[in-house]
């Protein structure tokens, strides 16, 4: 017997919410909330979902709310239909309103909370109807998780490759030595990396790009990388630094932000062709949302433009 002879009707998105509240959950109360439902509705939906399929979905113990296996993978193929229902959604406001919609943004912890504030104040400005949510992630992951559809967008320092990706460069960022305000460098204009011989280099974590960087930094002209301390985010180097414990490299975005004007420690340009790391935008080139992509591609060129110093454009 085929599968439509089966059901008498097929599963409403309704019904599939409500499982999809129920499977993440685990609780019907706080699910029926969710749906905005009184329970016994929800209980409804569910049991009519169960009745079209023929198969039970979930069981109730004493312990709580226990999805069946089959309950798992029927609400693991409706969470795939309801980011579909979504994406339908935000294609038709994008051509009814122009730039609007959703949009999950991806960015490094080293880099969003520095750029993202005056990017996200101007896109506001221009395009009230254009929803940003942003969610910093591992650099390492942020690719993994476009692909896995987390973000619909990334921040992130190049290359990344991909046949089904689009990038679009921003900027290079220049890189910064910082050290302690009482450094025999602190009262130079300009350091030759060549005269990082020797000096002991403070770095960030594995899993940061800036510790491959900065590693790379340390083997070309003599440093010594400081493995036992290395940093879980850009103020715990900048911090260690000031405590006189070795230089660090600083981008630009965050001198500016959190550098410039303290007191315990001095950010210094290199002479020479500047050190710099590269920063794009990344995104599936099928997605529905590429012409927001665009819009907000121009938008962080034009905002680091106006707004901040040590950013190479070309």
């Amino acid at each position: 017997m085929g599968a439509a002879a089966f059901m008498k009707k097929p599963p409403t998105l309704r019904q599939l919410q409500c499982l999809l509240e129920i499977s993440r959950t685990l609780h019907f109360g706080e699910a029926a909330r969710n749906c905005g439902l009184a329970q016994p509705s929800l209980s409804a939906q569910l049991q009519a979902l169960e009745s079209a399929l023929g198969v039970r979905l979930v069981d109730r113990s004493r312990s709580g709310v226990v999805m069946t296996a089959v309950g798992r993978e029927v609400a693991e193929r409706a969470r795939t239909i309801w980011q579909e229902i979504g994406q339908i959604v935000e294609f038709a406001e994008t051509y009814r309103d122009g730039v609007a919609g959703t949009v999950r943004l991806g960015a490094k912890p080293t880099l969003g909370p520095y750029l993202l504030p005056k990017v996200v104040a101007h896109l506001h400005r221009e395009y009230p109807s254009l929803r940003l949510y942003i969610r910093d992630a591992m650099p390492l992951d942020l690719e993994h998780e476009l692909r896995e559809g987390v973000h619909d967008i990334i921040l992130a320092q190049l290359p990344v490759s991909g046949d089904d990706l689009v990038v679009r460069r921003l900027f290079r960022e220049k890189l910064y030595v910082a050290v302690a305000a009482d450094d025999p460098f602190a009262g130079r204009e300009s350091i030759d990396p060549s005269e990082l011989r020797g000096r002991a280099v403070l770095g960030m974590r594995s899993g940061f790009h800036l510790h491959d960087r900065i590693r790379t930094l340390c083997e070309e002209h003599g440093a010594q990388l400081l493995r036992e301390y290395e940093g879980t985010s850009l103020d715990a180097l900048r911090q260690m630094v000031g405590m006189g414990m070795g230089v660090t490299f600083l981008p630009a975005l965050y001198v500016q932000s959190e550098v410039a004007g303290r007191s315990d420690v001095v950010a210094i340009p290199l002479s020479g062709t500047p050190i710099t790391r590269s920063i794009g935008l990344v995104w599936h080139e099928r997605s529905s949302q590429a012409e927001i992509f665009e819009t907000i591609t121009s938008t962080v060129r034009a905002t680091v433009a106006a707004n901040f110093t040590g950013i190479l454009l070309e």
